[in-house]
């Protein structure tokens, strides 16, 4: 009777011994698929950090160009307006219509004019309209799960 009860008890502490080590294995497994789910999220982030970057840049680039072909492509621009632009396989061109790219991002550039002081320095206000220079400023956003991320370049472009 005596070995029969220690071999029910035996086969308990055997049973009980699996499930502690089926749960054991469960967290360990769990936690490996959280931190993995986390590098994946954080991974999709700097991947859409870089590519705002490198739109940002490129509207940037695009401005620049604008201005090396002509300075009316830059001094027509009328001041405040929101911009965008596309690429048609050709040409970079201008338009005042939202223009979605890759399907997250969203990037407008605005450009104002510059004034100067009577030391020919730049100032927000209460200079003299400089018609050879102008502020330009890009902006991308894109939506992530914590809200719309933005991200802003501001420079300045002077017919040369």
């Amino acid at each position: 009777m005596k070995n029969s009860v220690s071999l029910v008890v035996a086969r308990g502490f055997l049973l009980v011994e699996v499930i502690i080590g089926a749960a054991i294995i469960s967290l360990c497994l769990l936690s490996v698929i959280t931190v993995g789910q986390g590098f994946l999220r954080l991974s999709f982030q700097s991947l859409q950090e870089a590519q705002a970057s490198f739109l940002m840049e490129e509207g940037a680039e695009v401005m620049r160009s604008f201005r090396d072909i002509s300075w009316v492509n830059i001094s027509g621009l009328a001041p405040g307006t929101e911009y965008y632009v596309s690429y048609n396989g050709e040409k970079w061109a201008t338009s005042t219509t939202p223009i979605t790219i890759d399907r997250f991002f969203d990037r407008k550039i605005t450009v104002s004019d510059v004034e100067r002081d009577a030391n020919d320095d730049i100032v927000q206000s209460g200079g003299v309209v400089d018609v050879g220079t102008k502020k330009v400023v890009v902006t991308v956003t894109w939506p992530m799960s914590s809200g719309v991320i933005t991200k802003t370049t501001m420079f300045y472009l002077t017919n040369i």
